[in-house]
Formats: C-alpha cells, structure tokens, sequence
C-alpha cells in the first residue's frame, strides 16, 4: 500500500511595490528647462513690465497733474511737479470753448456708431450663416474697405458731398449729416468682420429651430442674432464711437464752422501763438471722457466680442 504524501510547495512572496516615481506638472514637463521661471527671473519680468507701464504712463501723469494746476503753476520747467493746491480754473476756462464742439460730436458719435454696428451686424449674419452667389469675394471686397486710407479718398469724398449737398453750409446740420454718412460707411468693413467671426461661432441648429417655426432671415435676424450679439455689439460701438469721436481730418473737410466736432474745437484752444498749457491739458482730459466711459461701460464684453470665433477650426 503506497502512502500519498502531499507535495508541499513553498510560497514565493510578493515582490514590494516600489513607490511610484514622482511625476513632473504638466508645466514642466511640457516647457523645457531653460524657459521655466524661478523667483528672480519672474521678479526680473515684473519690474521691467512695471517699468514699461510708468513709461507709458508719463504721458497721462503730465495731462492729469497739469489740469488741476492753479494756472499762474503751469509752466514748461515745473510740468512734473505737483500742484500746490487743486484748482478746477483751466476745467472753467476751457469748458465754454469746447461746449459746441462736446454736443457736434455727441450728435455725431452716437448715431454713426449705433447705425454702423446693426449694418454691420447685418452683413456678418449673412455672410457667416448664409451661402449666395459670389459670397466668397463679396466679403473680402468688404474687408478690403479696412485698408484705404483716408487720405487716399479725401478729394473723391469732398467732390461727393458738395454735388449732392451734404458739406459744410450746404447741409442744414453743417456738414453733420454728411460726416456721420462717411463715417457708416468707412465704418462697415470693420464692423462686417467683426460680426461675421462672432456669427460663425453661432450653432446652425438655432437656425434650423427658427427655420422650422416659420421665421425668415429677417425674423431670424431680429429675434435670434441681435440678441445673441452682445458681446460683438460692445466690440463695434466701442471701434466706432472711438473712431468718430477722436476724428479730425474728416471734421475740418466736411463741416461749417458752428458744426466743428470737438477735436478741431481743442486744436483751435492749443492752436495759438501762446499755448495755454493748462487749458489745452485740460480740454484733452475732458475730450477723453466720452471714450473712457464707453470702455468702462461696455468693457467687459470687450475681450469676448473681439475674440469671437478665433478658436474655430
């Protein structure tokens, strides 16, 4: 009789887990060595940007400490110095001289502005969201507006006006009418690639569904796109308004004297054969109040707007 005998066969132990080896941030693993920032080398780019901002900020410092100077201070020797005590003369004496100029211009601005953003808004609907014959060189032919220069068609445009009677005293707004018209249309391409780029980004999805609710492309554009456009409308008012209100060239060409927007109304205050330092500081931080205003109120749909559409493929 054989007796079975069990075969005892000796366990192996595990091998130990070695520890997993650290993994890199993705930072660092994606930016090579030589490009990753330590403490003196992100200290090094703060002061040099801090740097740059006060350089460019000059400028403004000189135009804010100016104004508020006691005139008898304003000089060419002390123009970096603190004023002694805070004086609103030069805002008294130069606010009348540019009264008509403000009202000119607000009068302009505006409505260029807003008439130049909903034909805009029109064009870039069409052009993203709807194939027609000839659309291809329709909008590059558009687009091609935003490089002529304005010297280029000073002659042309002033020829225009006066034969249909929309310069100077041959306009009953002085030539207002005539420069808010050459202001929409120089306006246009810019406003058109703007909200095109916003538009193509749009789903065609909200198109179907208003499709299928029996809306056309007016309807549509009415009750869906405008709504949806915000952020674009914030970009083209705040491009056009900045355009109208800071222009000179056109406004001398085309206006009667009463109807001289603002910018000629300052260039006659620090025009003179003695400048008024202090005026001229203040009319220029006055004639900038409009536009800042319009970035503080529309600003935060700046940056949205102006990169509508970039991240499309």
């Amino acid at each position: 009789m054989v007796r079975a005998t069990a075969a005892v066969v000796p366990t192996q132990r595990a091998p130990r887990a070695l520890p997993p080896a650290p993994i890199a941030p993705e930072s660092d693993r994606e930016t090579p060595r030589w490009q990753r920032s330590g403490p003196l080398r992100t200290t090094l780019r703060y002061i040099a940007l801090w740097a740059l901002a006060a350089f460019f900020l000059m400028p403004i410092y000189v135009l804010i400490v100016t104004s508020f100077k006691n005139p008898a201070d304003v000089s060419v020797t002390r123009i970096w110095e603190l004023p002694t005590s805070l004086s609103f003369d030069n805002f008294g004496a130069v606010l009348p001289k540019l009264s008509s100029g403000f009202r000119n211009s607000l009068a302009l601005s505006i409505p260029a502005s807003l008439i130049s953003a909903l034909l805009g808004c029109a064009n870039g609907f069409v052009l993203a969201k709807f194939r027609f014959p000839l659309s291809n060189v329709v909008f590059p032919l558009i687009l091609f507006g935003i490089f002529v220069p304005y010297q280029a068609v000073i002659i042309p445009v002033s020829q225009t006006m006066t034969t249909v009677g929309l310069r100077g005293s041959g306009d009953a707004t002085g030539g207002l009418l005539g420069l808010m018209l050459i202001h929409v249309i120089y306006g246009l391409p810019i406003t058109t690639l703007i909200f095109r780029n916003h538009f193509v980004s749009m789903p065609n999805a909200l198109l179907e569904s208003a499709r299928l609710d029996g809306a056309g492309v007016l309807r549509t554009w009415v009750d869906l796109a405008v709504p949806l456009s915000k952020p674009a409308f914030a970009v083209a008012v705040i491009w056009q308004f900045t355009s109208t209100w800071n222009d000179f060239m056109f406004g001398a060409m085309m206006t009667s004297r009463d109807s001289w927007p603002v910018t000629i109304a300052l260039n006659n205050v620090a025009g003179g054969q003695s400048v008024p330092f202090g005026q001229a500081m203040a009319g220029a931080l006055l004639v900038s109040l409009p536009t800042l205003a319009i970035y503080i109120l529309l600003g935060r749909f700046f940056m949205r707007g102006l990169l509508a559409g970039t991240l499309q493929d």
